[in-house]
């Protein structure tokens, strides 16, 4: 089975590296978006399984992305990821899904 993970990131250039390192796995479907209201549309027309918050969300965002999603999909889970290479990624995925 596959999990849907979405990925929203401020930074084009590390969404798109995102994009690449969630794709690369048979097992995940990454979507990646740099905007709040390319996110919530996506969550609205997609089944995510597990939301990343990359750099550049200020504070008050990440609590209005949290309270969004989990008005939708209630018990979603939600992990912060600022880098730190593939195998740190693959760990918290993995780490968020068990």
């Amino acid at each position: 089975m596959q999990t849907t993970i979405l990925y929203i990131g401020r930074d084009t250039e590390i969404t798109i590296v995102m994009n690449r390192l969630l794709n690369a796995r048979p097992e995940w479907k990454g979507i990646c978006v740099c905007t709040d209201e390319e996110a919530i549309s996506v969550f609205n027309e997609q089944s995510i399984d597990l939301v990343l918050l990359g750099n550049g969300i200020n504070h008050e965002c990440e609590q209005a992305l949290k309270s969004k999603f989990d008005s939708i999909k209630p018990g979603i889970k939600i992990i912060q990821h600022y880098g730190g290479g593939s195998g740190l990624l693959y760990g918290e995925i993995m780490t968020a899904m068990n």
